[in-house]
């Protein structure tokens, strides 16, 4: 819930995408200013065009030798800047429709009303670049200081946090459901929003939390130092696609280079990768745990054990033990990709692919989403519609399914094959397809695949 609104938020106050969004609320307090961070080796993807950066746990202050005095550098602060960011809606419906409206969304059999607020106000805190200039050269960095010699040890490059976005004041960021006669609803309200709808889940927001970072490379020689401005590039640079195909081609081109590793593997190995999969969708811990393994791998030597106390990891890891340097590479980059995909959705999105996996509906869902995908996802007052065969699926309860499923990525869907994107849902529909993809290549489905030369899956 947290992600979903912070990337909410910078998607509209942020058009260039310098900021990156805050992913959990327990991690805020390592994106202050100042804090210095480690950017992840890993590339850019569809579903998620911010760096993965890692907290260190150290400031700019901590690594520094002492000034004058015992001089802070917390003067280098500047006034902030605050902001309203509100949305309201009220709506009536009445009869069998599905309607969708942001910041909430409903789909009814029957009569019903909304009205809801959804608010936040966020300010802007950023290091004032004069003072950061001149601290450089009155202050040098401890060489001696432990995070700087593991550093000097690697090919690790080390990160600033120079601006952020922080809440002005404790916000609650609410979800809530309602069914009655077949009524559902979702809302999304600050601490002061009225309303009577069946509480499911809710947030507190507190006052200076973390919601967005910007950071600046810090280039560190001989105890000198010195901030690099790079030239902004933006979370995704600019693309000329076809409309005719959306984003479809892209993400098709991005998830066959990762997964082709897999094509290779005999059955008994694909399995393997498989069930350790799923394992991870019914458990976030085990999915974080199995990230953390897989990145670190290109950084270990041959020969490295691989260490788990997890008997959903043992069989992966005794494969990924006696493998060529070569394939553990291209299996934990493979891996890694299907992980941060699986770590974009919800935690009911992953439980509804594992009820979609038993139902056999893996296939018709990816051909339904890579429809989704050659449509503008990113502008939000966009409706289109995609074929209804689509949604037609022998059983009622695979369709609420799989239209839940896509709901929960941003995509408002109606039985007759009309579309609704909400919040330019591009980066989640783009992760709900590397999922969909992944759980069919690993479970050695034999129906094809969407491709970029295939046009309409049907």
């Amino acid at each position: 819930m947290f992600k979903k609104l912070t990337k909410f938020i910078v998607n509209q106050m942020d058009p260039s995408k310098d900021l990156v969004p805050v992913e959990s609320i327990a991690d805020n307090e390592h994106f202050r200013p100042l804090c210095l961070l480690k950017k992840k080796n890993k590339p850019k993807t569809i579903f998620h065009p911010a760096p993965y950066y890692q907290w260190t746990g150290f400031t700019l202050q901590d690594v520094l030798l002492p000034g004058e005095d015992g001089e802070s550098i917390e003067s280098l602060l500047q006034d902030s800047t605050q902001f309203t960011l509100t949305k309201t809606c009220n709506d009536e419906t009445d009869g069998g429709l599905s309607i969708s409206f942001d910041p909430a969304r409903v789909d009814l059999q029957g009569g019903a009303s909304l009205s809801k607020v959804f608010s936040v106000k966020p300010q802007k805190k950023k290091l004032s670049q004069q003072s950061l200039e001149t601290l450089t050269k009155k202050r040098k960095i401890n060489m001696d200081h432990s995070l700087i010699r593991q550093l000097q040890s690697t090919d690790v490059n080390l990160y600033m946090v120079i601006e952020i976005l922080e809440a002005s004041e404790e916000t609650v960021y609410k979800e809530s459901t309602k069914a009655d006669g077949g009524f559902m609803a979702s809302c999304y309200a600050t601490l002061y929003a009225k309303g009577n709808r069946d509480k499911n889940q809710d947030i507190v927001i507190p006052k200076g939390c973390t919601l967005a970072f910007r950071t600046v490379p810090i280039r560190i020689r001989d105890g000198e130092w010195e901030v690099v401005h790079e030239p902004t590039e933006g979370m995704r640079s600019l693309n000329l696609k076809d409309e005719s195909t959306g984003e479809l081609e892209e993400v098709v081109r991005e998830v066959e280079y990762h997964c082709q590793i897999f094509s290779s593997l005999s059955p008994d190995r694909l399995l393997i990768v498989f069930n350790t999969i799923t394992a991870v969708m019914r458990d976030k811990n085990l999915l974080q745990e199995l990230s953390q393994k897989m990145e670190d791998i290109p950084e270990q030597n041959d020969g490295h054990e691989m260490k788990t106390e997890s008997p959903d990891f043992k069989d992966l890891f005794s494969i990924l033990q006696h493998s060529s340097r070569r394939c553990l590479l291209h299996l934990a980059d493979g891996i890694t990709y299907i992980l941060d995909a699986l770590h974009e959705l919800m935690d009911d999105q992953l439980l509804r692919l594992l009820e979609s996996l038993e139902r056999k509906i893996l296939s018709q869902q990816l051909n339904l989403v890579a429809q989704l995908l050659k449509h503008d996802l990113e502008d939000k007052m966009c409706h289109f519609h995609v074929d209804a065969r689509l949604l037609s699926f022998q059983h009622k309860e695979d369709q609420m399914l799989t239209m839940e499923l896509v709901e929960m990525s941003g995509v408002q869907l109606q039985e007759d094959g009309s579309a609704v994107p909400r919040d330019q849902p591009l980066e989640a529909v783009a992760a709900l397809f590397v999922a969909l993809y992944a759980l069919n290549l690993l479970s050695g489905s034999k129906q094809d695949t969407p491709g970029p030369a295939q046009g309409n899956p049907l």
